[in-house]
C-alpha cells in the first residue's frame, strides 16, 4: 500500500471535511454549503463509500487530497506532508538530491524570515528609520497594518545585512542565491537593499520569499526594487497579498487586482482583504489559474493613464485564453444544435479617479472604494469605450475594426440577453443597423464551426486497456509538444483542453505536478510528488511507445481525453439521480432543486458524445483516404 492509499485508509473523508463544513446526513451521503462557491441550497456532497466528494454547482470534487490542497490553497505535496501527519503515517525518506535540495529551501526561508525580522526591527526602533516610519504615517499606516505585513527598513550601508546574517551562520553564497546580495564584477558582494522601506513577499503560505524595497528620497532611483529570480521566486507566478486575501476572495467570490504594495497594503488595512497586486508586470496565466481555484469574478483596478489601461487590456487578453469556458447552446439556421464555449468568468474593470491610486481613495473615504468596485463596469463595455477613443468610430473603416475587436468579447458572453443588449448598444453607438452587428457575429461563429469541422481529423484507436489515464499521460510526458495541438483539438470541438478534472486518484496529482514543472523548471518532481508516484512516472518515461507520427499520437490522446470524459460524466449523471431520488424518497424536495445540474451534465454529456462521434467518422475517412493512396 503506498503513502497516499494508507493516508486515506486512516482518514475518513467524511469526519474530515465535517470539521470544515457543517454537514448533514441525506440518505447513504451527507450534504452541506458548498465553501468554493456562494450558495444558499446545498449542492456540496460527500459520499462515504467511495471517500470523494462533489459540488453540483461550482463541479470541484475529487477526494481529501483535493479537498485540502482547493481548502487551504496547497500543493499536493504539502497537502500530503500535512495529511500525514494527521494520520500518523510517516513518509518515505527522500533520496539524497530530494533531501539536498530541500535542505537548501529550508535554509534560504530560514535565512529570508531572519532578513525580514531583522528589517522589521529596524523599522519598528532603529534611529536611521525615522525617515521610513514618517513616510508610513504619511501614507496613513497603523501600526497593525506594519506588523501584518512584517514591514522593515535597510540602512544606508553596503554590508549592514551581509554581516548582520553572516554573523547568523548563514554563508555568503547563501545570501547570493536568496538575492539580498550583488556580487561586483571583480569580486566581493554588497547588500542588494540600502536605505529603503523593506516589503515582504510571501508565497501561498504566508513565507517569505523575496522583498521589495521602496526610496524614500525622491533623489533616489529606481523607485522600486525588487528581488531577482531565485529558487524560491519568480515574479510571473508570484501575487502580492495572496497569502492574506484568500479566504475573503472566497467568502466575497471576486477578486480585485491592482498594481502596486500599497494598493494592497491600505485596502487590507481598512477592511477590504480580497485585493491582491501582480509582482510589477502584467497579469500572467499562472496568477489567474491560481486565482480561478477561488472565485471566477475578477475586477481589474488599475491606473486611468495610458499605462493602466494597457495593463488592463493586457491583462483580459490574458484571462480569456486562461480561464475556464462553460458550454452554452447554439442554434444554427436548420435548427441543429451545436455548442459555443462561453467565458466562464465575470471580469469587470474598474476606472479609477484620475491622479489617485486606491490606498489614496480608500484613505480619503472607504464608502467612495466601495462605490468604485460595486459599480465597476462589465469588461465589454470598458473595452468598447476604450476603442472608442482610439479608432474614428465616424469612419467606416474605424466602426468595421471596432466591431472585429468587439466580435471575440461578445462571443464569449453566455447569456444571451445580456449579450443581445450589448449588441443593441454597440450598434446605437455606432450608427448601426442592430442586425448588421448581429448577422457579423454569427458568420463569425459559422466561420468558425467550418475550421472545426475542417481540423477534425478521427485518432488512431485509444487506448486498449482500462487504464486510459495512465496511457494519457504517458504520451504526453513522452511527448509534451503534443499538449497545444491536443488543447487546440478539444477547443475546436468546443470543449474545455485537457485540464486536472479529466484524472483520478494519483493522476490528478501527477498531472498537476507535470504542470507545476513546467511553470518551475528549476523544481523537479521529487519536490512535488512522493516517491512512489515519482517511480511510476520515471517508468513511464522508460518505457518505449509505439511508433507513430505526432498526428496519430494527438488524435490518439483527443480521443482517449472524451471518452474519460464521457465515462466520468455517466458516473455524475448516475450519483447524482440517485442523490434527487433518495432525497424525494425520504420527503427532502431540495433534490429537485438539481434539476439544473443535472440537464447542464446531460447537455454537456451530450456535447462529449456528439464530439466523439465526429471524432470517430473523422478517423475512418482519414484511414480510408490514406489506404486509397
Amino acid at each position: 500500500m503506498g503513502v497516499v492509499d494508507e493516508v486515506k485508509e486512516r482518514l475518513d473523508v467524511t469526519d474530515f471535511i465535517g470539521r470544515h463544513v457543517h454537514l448533514k446526513k441525506s440518505g447513504r451521503s451527507f450534504k452541506g454549503l458548498c465553501p468554493f462557491h456562494h450558495e444558499k441550497t446545498p449542492s456540496f456532497y460527500v459520499f462515504p463509500e467511495t471517500q470523494t466528494w462533489h459540488c453540483f454547482g461550482c463541479g470541484r470534487g475529487g477526494d481529501i487530497f483535493n479537498f485540502v490542497m482547493e481548502y487551504e490553497g496547497l500543493d499536493f505535496r504539502a497537502a500530503l506532508a500535512e495529511l500525514a501527519r494527521q494520520a500518523g503515517v510517516e513518509l518515505k525518506p527522500r533520496t539524497p538530491e530530494q533531501q539536498q535540495a530541500e535542505t537548501e529551501a529550508e535554509r534560504l526561508l530560514k535565512l529570508l524570515a531572519a532578513a525580514a525580522e531583522y528589517f522589521h526591527q529596524l523599522l519598528l526602533s532603529a534611529p536611521q528609520a525615522e525617515t521610513a516610519r514618517a513616510y508610513l504615517a504619511r501614507r496613513g499606516f497603523v501600526d497593525e497594518t506594519i506588523r501584518t505585513f512584517r514591514l522593515g527598513y535597510s540602512l544606508r550601508s553596503w554590508d549592514a545585512l551581509r554581516t548582520h546574517l553572516t554573523a547568523m551562520g548563514f554563508s555568503v553564497s547563501e545570501l547570493l542565491k536568496a538575492g539580498l546580495l550583488v556580487e561586483k564584477e571583480n569580486g566581493g558582494t554588497y547588500d542588494r537593499f540600502r536605505d529603503r522601506l523593506m516589503i515582504p513577499i510571501c508565497d501561498r503560505r504566508g513565507r517569505v520569499i523575496a522583498f521589495g524595497g521602496r526610496v524614500l528620497h525622491p533623489d533616489d532611483k529606481p523607485k522600486y526594487i525588487n528581488s531577482p529570480k531565485t529558487p524560491l521566486f519568480d515574479k510571473s507566478s508570484v501575487l502580492f497579498g495572496y497569502h492574506l486575501a484568500g479566504r475573503a476572495i472566497r467568502e466575497q467570490d471576486a477578486v480585485v487586482i491592482v498594481e502596486g504594495y500599497m494598493d494592497v497594503m491600505i485596502p487590507h488595512q481598512a477592511g477590504f482583504k480580497n485585493v491582491v497586486a501582480p509582482m510589477g508586470t502584467a497579469l500572467t496565466e499562472a496568477h489567474l489559474r491560481q486565482l480561478q481555484r477561488l472565485t471566477k469574478r475578477f475586477i481589474l483596478a488599475m491606473d486611468p493613464d495610458a499605462a493602466g489601461i494597457h495593463a488592463v487590456l493586457q491583462g483580459l487578453e490574458v484571462a480569456r485564453k486562461t480561464l475556464d469556458r462553460e458550454l452554452a447552446p447554439l442554434f444554427d439556421p436548420r435548427g441543429l444544435i451545436g455548442y459555443e464555449g462561453r467565458l466562464g468568468a465575470e471580469i469587470r474593470a474598474v476606472t479609477l479617479p484620475d491622479g489617485l491610486d486606491p490606498d489614496e481613495i480608500i484613505l480619503q473615504s472607504p464608502q467612495r472604494w466601495q462605490d468604485l468596485i460595486a459599480n465597476s463596469q462589465p469588461i465589454v463595455r470598458f473595452y468598447f469605450e476604450q476603442l472608442l477613443q482610439q479608432e474614428n468610430p465616424h469612419e467606416p473603416k474605424g466602426k468595421a475594426r471596432i466591431v472585429d475587436a468587439m466580435l471575440p468579447l461578445l462571443a464569449d458572453i453566455a447569456d444571451n440577453i445580456e449579450r443581445d443588449a450589448y449588441i443593441q448598444e454597440i450598434a446605437l453607438k455606432l450608427g448601426l443597423d442592430v442586425r448588421t452587428l448581429d448577422e457579423r457575429l454569427r458568420t463569425r461563429e459559422r466561420a468558425a464551426a467550418v475550421r472545426r469541422q475542417a481540423a477534425a481529423h478521427s485518432p488512431e484507436p485509444a487506448a486498449q486497456g482500462r487504464d486510459v489515464e495512465a496511457h494519457v499521460l504517458a504520451v504526453l510526458m513522452h511527448y509534451p509538444e503534443l499538449l497545444p495541438d491536443v488543447d487546440a483539438a478539444l477547443i475546436a470541438e468546443d470543449l474545455q483542453p485537457v485540464q486536472k478534472e479529466d484524472f483520478g486518484g494519483m493522476y490528478r496529482y501527477i498531472w498537476d505536478a507535470w504542470l507545476e514543472l513546467d511553470e518551475h523548471p528549476e523544481w523537479e518532481l521529487h519536490d512535488l510528488l512522493p516517491v512512489e508516484m515519482v517511480q511510476q512516472v520515471e517508468a513511464w518515461l522508460a518505457a518505449p511507445l509505439p511508433e507513430h507520427s505526432p498526428e496519430q499520437w494527438t488524435r490518439d490522446v483527443v480521443l482517449t481525453i472524451l471518452r474519460m470524459r464521457r465515462q466520468r460524466l455517466s458516473e455524475l449523471i448516475t450519483r447524482l439521480s440517485a442523490l434527487i431520488s433518495e432525497a424525494q424518497a425520504h420527503g427532502d424536495w431540495t433534490g429537485s432543486q438539481h434539476a439544473q445540474a443535472m440537464i447542464d451534465l446531460s447537455r454537456y454529456l451530450g456535447q462529449v458524445q456528439s464530439a466523439l462521434a465526429r471524432v470517430g467518422q473523422g478517423l475512418q475517412i482519414t484511414l480510408a483516404g490514406e489506404e486509397r493512396s
